[in-house]
Order: structure tokens, then sequence, then C-alpha cells
């Protein structure tokens, strides 16, 4: 289509100028051949300019201070004769010809439909030319393209199959320690009849997606990962996720954060509800295995035992407040006696007696013994 029209740059702004031009021709022939009547014709002004430049000439013989002017009447006489002579041949010639109106209109027409279809400038439509004749010259070596794009799918898919499948089998070697060592940290945070598993199983795909071994091929392999949670004895391991309470859900996630302390991309790790059905020596103990994991990683922890709150290195009070109606919440930190008292509070409850404050002194001491 493009290439049909022929478009050359800033065609339309000198056919725009072209049709101006022919739209008025007998005015614009009436006007110049008037103008050029008046130059040059009998005793027209060229012929006054004429007879006033020799009289002036005959004056400078007498008077030599005439000569600037003589030279400009001379010099005007010389532009208006030659100013007469190119509008006569321009209202002579036959470039004003009318009938060629309807051919430029036509022509500007093709070009405006190709500027509203790749414009809005005719630079636009060549452009767009380019595109396209860049566009028809790689269709041209489409099937060739193709055979080798194919080629290079079925090469990287396998690499991507080999890669996928030694990362499965090191999957599953490692879900077995794995689910091991989180049982094991389970026993130590007060969940003593859990039993942890990591199943892994091929990710079921469609028969249009990437497959290797009849399992999808996704972003991180053929696999599927899941946790496997018993919480007591005699209970088949299901799904973390579903059966799992706040708390036991908290613990083990804490029991895998201690498990890979030292690994992981997390930055930050946030415990809340660690502490649900648990005191004494268990709340203890998840806070030494919080404390554990917080060698690693920044931790942040929302409790109410003071054994798991003695353990933190930097301990926040968070507070409410009514004021004129309005219930605030406020966050202070607390060092030294004021954590003393707060854990003290959190021991024995409104009243704070001496011995809850040596108890909290004492416990604050004992967790920070390494």
């Amino acid at each position: 289509m493009i290439d049909s029209v022929g478009p050359r740059p800033g065609e339309l702004d000198e056919l725009a100028v072209e049709r101006q031009k022919l739209r008025h021709a007998g005015r614009l022939l009436d006007l110049t051949q008037g103008a050029a009547s008046r130059l040059d014709g009998d005793d027209a002004v060229v012929d006054q300019l004429g007879r006033v430049t020799a009289d002036v000439r005959a004056a400078l013989a007498l008077d030599p201070s005439l000569e600037d002017l003589a030279r400009s009447l001379e010099s005007a006489f010389s532009e208006l004769s030659e100013a007469g002579r190119e509008l006569r041949r321009y209202a002579d010639r036959d470039a004003i010809d009318p009938s060629r109106l309807p051919e430029i209109e036509e022509r500007m027409y093709r070009l405006e439909g190709l500027a509203r279809q790749h414009g809005p400038t005719l630079d636009d439509v060549l452009a767009a030319r380019g595109r396209i004749a860049e566009e028809l010259e790689g269709l041209r070596n489409v099937a060739s393209r193709i055979v080798d794009l194919e080629a290079e799918r079925d090469a990287r898919l396998s690499v991507a199959a080999e890669r996928a499948r030694s990362l499965s089998k090191k999957r599953k070697k490692a879900s077995e320690k794995l689910g091991t060592a989180i049982s094991r940290e389970l026993v130590e945070l007060g969940m003593g009849g859990a039993r942890v598993t990591i199943d892994v199983q091929p990710l079921a795909g469609a028969a249009s997606e990437l497959t290797v071994d009849g399992a999808r091929l996704g972003r991180e392999g053929i696999d599927r990962v899941e946790i496997l949670i018993a919480p007591n004895k005699g209970i088949d391991p299901r799904p973390l996720r579903k059966i799992a309470s706040g708390g036991e859900l908290s613990r083990a996630l804490l029991a895998l954060k201690r498990v890979l302390a030292d690994g992981g991309p997390a930055g930050l790790y946030v415990f809340d509800e660690v502490d649900s059905g648990v005191g004494g020596a268990v709340a203890e103990k998840i806070g030494r295995a919080i404390a554990d994991v917080a060698k690693h990683r920044q931790v942040l922890c929302i409790t109410h035992l003071a054994p798991i709150a003695a353990c933190a290195d930097t301990h926040f009070v968070v507070s409410k407040r009514d004021e004129a109606g309005l219930t605030t919440s406020g966050v202070t930190r607390v060092d030294g006696k004021a954590r003393v008292s707060e854990i003290a509070r959190m021991i024995s409850g409104a009243k704070v007696t001496a011995a809850a404050l040596r108890a909290a002194s004492e416990m604050i001491d004992a967790a920070h013994i390494d």
C-alpha cells in the first residue's frame, strides 16, 4: 500500500502550497499581470523611474555631490526592471494550470489516508514502511528460522530437564534429613509427639506445557514440595498449613528456621503466637531457640511469656491508653531497670514483688550466658 503510493518526505506540504495556488489561479494571474503592466508597461513605473534616473545623472555632471543618489536610482531602476520581467514571466508561463487541481487533490487524499493509518506525519509513514520492509525480509526466512528456533528450544529443554532431574534427586535426598531435623527440634519446643515429613511430588502439568518425565517443568523445577506434620502419635502426616494451630505453626516454622539458621534468603523473621499453649521450661527452650536464629537473621518476636522476652537483645513494650475518648497505642523500648520491671510484671502480673524482680533479673542474666 505504501509503496503503491510512493510518498516523499515533505510532499504533503508541497502539494498543499500548490493546491492553494491552483485554487486561486485566476486571481493570481490578474494580480501578477496587473503588477507587471504597472512596472514595465507604456509610461509605467520603470519608464518614469528611467527618466528620473537620466535627469539626476545629467545633474550629476553639474554637481558631483549627487553621485550617491544617482547610483541609488540606477540600482532601483535595475531591480524594478528585473522584477517587472520576472512578474511577466510568472504570468505568462504555463505553471498555473487549474486543470491540475483534481490530480493534486487526489494525490493529497491518498497521502492523507496513509498518514491517518501510519502517521500522523509522512515521516511516520516512511518510518513504518521501513519497519514493514524489515518484517517482510524476516518472513522470507521464516521457515529456516522456525527450524533454528525449534532446535535451540530442544537443546535448552534438554539442559533444563537434566538440571531439573538433578535438583529433584537432591530435594528427595535432603527431605528425609530435613524432616528428621525439624522433628528433633520440635521435641525441644514442647511438641515431642510431632512428626514432620517433607513431601516431594511431581508437579501436575497439562499436555500443552513443558514436561519432564511427565512432570510439569516450572521456574523452580519439576517438584511440588510441602511440609507435612502429624502433631501427635498415631496420626498420619497432613499439610502443615491445613491442620496446625497458630502456636504449632509458629513452633514448626521456628524449628525449620533453626535448622536452616545460617541459610535462606530472608533477612527478617517474624514470630507471633510462638508461645501459645506452652510455659515453664518449654518457654525457655523456645526463647533460646529464637535467640539462636537471631544470631544469623534479624528476628521480631511477639510474646507474653517472660522466659522468651528475657532472651531478646532488645525489648519493646506495646501499650494502649485512652485519651479524650480516643484509644492510642505506643511502643517503648525498655532497658536496664525498666526492662527488669517489665519482665517481673510478665512473671507476677500487675503487682510486681521483690521476688519477681529478683527472678526477672536472674532470668535475663541466665538467658544471655552463652
